[in-house]
């Protein structure tokens, strides 16, 4: 307990960078949103006045501090272009992006976990170096070349899955688990082929320690040597990299969601930033944040379950 409050405690600075990075960044986006909204016609007086409307015209600590005040109260602002609370608009969107991720980190652990075992267990021999092969081959692929083949075979070909979108409903309707496949896939492919060399690297190390030769000479089965004895060990270095990875799986979902026409957060702050919407820019590249932040939290918690030993 003393040290997931520790864990706690440090995550609050690493917060404020997020929320500062978040502020600071989007101010650096070349463009004026108020021009953009209005059009070239506009008046002076009309962006003069729009521009006091959404605070832009303050200095930037004082922008800074009303953000600030914003976060900590809930209020991420309005959208000037969809003129709707940024909080609601994010509020509709997560649950897309949100599902599309754990359902994009399921496929890559199924596929990784086994493929990563059995290419230890037959180091050297035909299966491990078709796994390295394959493993490979998906680290080459990006998920930008990726999408539009899977959509081309499966969708187009042979029809046996939509194009684009996550149901009838578009953004406002529910999740139809077959407009769910190719996005998923596409972002899942990728870090099944980097979680599948690190389970192998991580089981060769435990396969070589002692306790396994000493496991194997009480008589064990290879398969409890392996699931009961070295997978619980390996899999710490293993969390660490899926910690990590979804990260990049949320940054992956920006491509993708746009790709497929997902209705997530990625593909919300995709045409926020066309738009030159900054409140909305800023609140979903801070919703994003957060969840990175919370993800690595939970990873620490993780270790501390799987291992006994990190709790020492």
């Amino acid at each position: 307990m003393k040290q997931i409050l520790i864990r706690l405690a440090l995550t609050v600075p690493v917060v404020w960078l997020v929320v500062s990075l978040v502020f600071l960044l989007i101010h650096l986006v070349p463009g004026d949103p108020i021009l953009q909204m209005l059009g070239e016609g506009a008046t002076p007086a009309d962006i003069e006045s729009l521009r006091h409307q959404a605070g832009l015209d303050r200095p930037l600590h004082i922008q800074y501090l009303r953000y600030w005040d914003g976060v900590l109260h809930g209020d991420l602002g309005t959208s000037i272009r969809l003129h709707d609370s940024v909080g609601h608009l994010i509020v509709q969107r997560y649950p897309y992006t949100l599902a599309l991720t754990l359902v994009a980190l399921g496929i890559a652990l199924a596929l990784a976990l086994p493929a990563g075992i059995a290419a230890a267990v037959r180091r050297g021999k035909w299966l491990d170096h078709a796994l390295s092969v394959v493993s490979l081959f998906g680290l080459s692929v990006p998920g930008i070349a990726l999408g539009p083949v899977l959509i081309l075979v499966f969708s187009i070909m042979l029809g046996w899955l939509p194009v684009s979108g996550a149901s009838g409903g578009g953004a406002h309707g529910g999740i139809d688990w077959r407009y769910l496949i190719l996005p998923s896939v596409t972002m899942g492919a990728s870090m099944a082929a980097i979680l599948t060399r690190m389970v192998r690297t991580a089981m060769l190390e435990e396969l070589g320690q002692d306790y396994i030769r000493t496991a194997r000479a009480k008589g064990l089965s290879e398969a409890a040597v392996v699931c009961r004895h070295a997978l619980p060990n390996a899999l710490v270095p293993i969390i660490t990299v899926v910690g990590l990875q979804f990260g990049a799986l949320l940054a992956g979902a920006i491509v993708t969601e746009k790709i497929f026409s997902w209705p997530g957060l990625g593909r919300l702050v995709v045409d926020a930033i066309s738009n030159r919407d900054y409140e909305l820019v800023q609140g979903c590249l801070l919703s994003i944040g957060l969840t990175y932040v919370l993800v690595n939290l939970l990873t620490d918690v993780v270790y501390r379950w799987v291992n006994p030993r990190m709790r020492a």
